[in-house]
């Protein structure tokens, strides 16, 4: 099939620009989502001043909520057709409340007060869905060629990861930089963490703006069939849509997996190991294998196929866990910061090619129910993995929480008890291995093949054209 007929079916090409222009509305998503998933546990407990156990519970009742608000964005987008755009325009709608809250929810006015801690988490987090659903049901929307949609979350990726990059190095050398004795574990430290959040804030408001600039919405259900459109469509679509479920399942796992390790490395690296000043370098090195490996996702797929991509780089992150476990508890070996690293490097490489490339299934599990259903809803389809995903990082995030309170960690403490040590372990690679494998199994059922889902594009296009 050549490209002009391709393309006159929805099969369409991107330019770089389009394609780092939509990649941009994720790196802009992550300066905000990256801080919360993987720094602000720390921040409430070691500079806010709240409780593990009450920072623990907070997540989960978060992830709660979002549960509720999530269908019925997924369900209004949708419905409704905004004149900026049907996805694109509530990159600017919700983006600018998200970018309020976002630097509402790392100020101290408030310091230790629960009360302050929830309405800004709560709204940030309604704010971030709100740009987020819209976001991912624009990737659908953009093409049905299953290789450039490849490619397009392979771009997105790659630039999400560099903010994963400004969170996870840039942000904690900026802070101890310009924090009281070098230290961003104390509540002096407060007003370097607030400026620092502003600045990141504002950098991804101005993102989502070229974002919305460059994304042209192609592929999007016919506005008579909107009003059709409905919250019930959530529980049939799910019901209905047996990748999706799989998927979900996926979802769940791999970002529990996420929040849970990603989460605690500012404990690890200061109580465990004794180097607070090196944590920046072992959150690089999560971010690091971004950038050589996810260009050659799309070649790795092609050559191996979905599934075994799947399989191998879990597997390369179940054996980067459990070589940092075995560095962890052996005496000799556990300040080692050589070892340290390259078992990071290692965790790493496995984790984000293999994260980062479910989101290409999700464009697959839209075209999916659009074939069985009629109806391309992908607000309400990104709506339920966004469900599906903040239930994975509720669990990933309440769990630390509670970990951490059950084996008596103590913020005023500047070293603390090996079973808190091991607690801190625990929480880092051996929940997180678990639920990898967890999730080796789930992929395993997944039975969408290129073949299959470009099959059925194919069908779809033909009945429009009819």
């Amino acid at each position: 099939m050549d490209n002009n007929i391709k393309e006159s079916k929805g099969f369409y090409k991107l330019s770089w620009l389009q394609r780092i222009g939509f990649g941009s509305g994720d790196l802009a998503q992550n300066l905000i989502y990256q801080a919360v998933a993987f720094k602000l546990l720390f921040f409430y407990t070691n500079v806010f001043g709240i409780s593990p156990g009450a920072a623990g519970f907070m997540f989960l009742i978060v992830r709660l909520v979002d549960v509720l608000w999530d269908p019925f964005v997924g369900a209004f987008v949708d419905k409704h057709n905004p004149k900026l755009g049907k996805y694109r325009s509530y990159l600017i709608f919700g983006g600018i409340p998200l970018t309020g809250l976002a630097i509402l929810t790392f100020w101290s006015g408030f310091s230790g007060q629960l009360w302050y801690a929830y309405i800004t988490y709560v709204v940030m987090s309604l704010s971030y869905t709100l740009v987020n659903v819209p976001y991912g049901a624009l990737n659908a929307s953009l093409t049905r060629d299953t290789d450039e949609i490849t490619t397009l979350t392979s771009v997105r990726m790659f630039m999400a990861n560099l903010g994963g990059l400004a969170v996870q190095f840039a942000l904690p050398a900026i802070i101890q930089h310009f924090s009281p004795n070098n230290d961003w574990s104390k509540p002096a430290s407060s007003p370097v963490w607030f400026t620092a959040m502003a600045i990141y804030a504002l950098v991804g408001f101005g993102l989502l703006l070229f974002c919305f600039s460059q994304c042209k919405e192609r592929v999007v259900m016919e506005q008579e069939k909107n009003q059709n459109v409905k919250y019930a469509d959530l529980f049939t679509e799910f019901i209905h849509n047996r990748p999706l479920r799989i998927l979900a399942l996926f979802f769940i796992t791999a970002f529990a997996m996420m929040a849970v390790s990603g989460s605690v490395s500012p404990y690890y690296m200061q109580y465990n190991v004794g180097h607070q000043e090196a944590v920046k370098w072992f959150d690089l090195l999560g971010v690091i294998p971004a950038f050589i490996f996810l260009p050659f996702v799309p070649a790795i797929k092609k050559r191996i196929g979905k599934k075994r991509l799947f399989y191998a780089f879990l597997s390369i992150a179940i054996f980067g866990m459990a070589f940092l476990y075995i560095i962890s508890v052996i005496p000799s070996l556990k300040s080692n910061l050589l070892l340290i690293y390259i078992a990071q490097f290692i965790k790493s490489s496995g984790v984000i090619v293999a994260t980062g490339y479910m989101w290409a299934l999700v464009p697959e599990v839209i075209s999916y129910g659009e074939w069985k259903t009629g109806k391309r809803i992908s607000g309400v389809v990104n709506a339920l993995t966004g469900i599906f995903f903040k239930a994975g990082f509720a669990l990933g995030g309440a769990i630390p929480g509670f970990i951490l309170a059950y084996v008596g960690f103590n913020k005023d403490l500047d070293s603390q008890s090996i079973f808190a040590q091991q607690g801190i372990l625990w929480i880092l690679v051996v929940i997180p291995a678990i639920l990898l494998l967890l999730a080796m199994f789930i992929i395993s059922k997944y039975e969408l093949e290129d073949s299959v889902i470009d099959k059925i594009n194919r069908e779809i296009e033909e009945k429009h054209l009819q």
